[in-house]
């Protein structure tokens, strides 16, 4: 039977003729992954704190709505049910969109710090890496 090569050392050898040096890519890499886990952290905050209000707007309407099914003495009174059921479900609304609202404005404020800083670092990781280039390329035409 015929056997598929093993190209490790194939591979391992065309990685090593090429010079250069690979701590930039690895420093790449690693912010890459530092700038993710800081995004996620984000995001996960903001969808927990979402499901938190959406949990207790839905256990606070259901405790509400046992009001709806409980018999009244006058038909008046199912109206009057009704229209407290509804006062209070605009006056909920209007709170739990304000919540909704502070966690969206917080997500966007710690996102644009975030961009802000890995900004800042790119710059600064380009800038020395010029000047590490320019040194070198310096040095060599000497």
């Amino acid at each position: 039977m015929t056997k598929t090569q093993d190209f490790t050392k194939t591979f391992t050898d065309m990685m090593d003729a090429f010079p250069g040096d690979m701590t930039a890519m690895n420093d790449m890499f690693r912010n890459t992954a530092q700038f993710s886990e800081k995004m996620s952290k984000i995001a996960l905050t903001a969808a927990e704190q979402s499901a938190e209000i959406s949990n207790k707007w839905t256990k606070d309407t259901l405790s509400k709505m046992s009001e709806v099914t409980k018999a009244q003495e006058e038909p008046a009174d199912y109206s009057k049910v009704a229209t407290d059921i509804a006062s209070s479900s605009v006056e909920t609304a209007s709170e739990k969109m304000a919540a909704f609202a502070e966690i969206a404005k917080r997500v966007q404020m710690e996102t644009i710090e975030l961009m802000l800083a890995a900004g800042k670092d790119a710059t600064e990781e380009v800038t020395a890496t010029a000047q590490k280039t320019t040194r070198a390329a310096t040095k060599k035409a000497s």
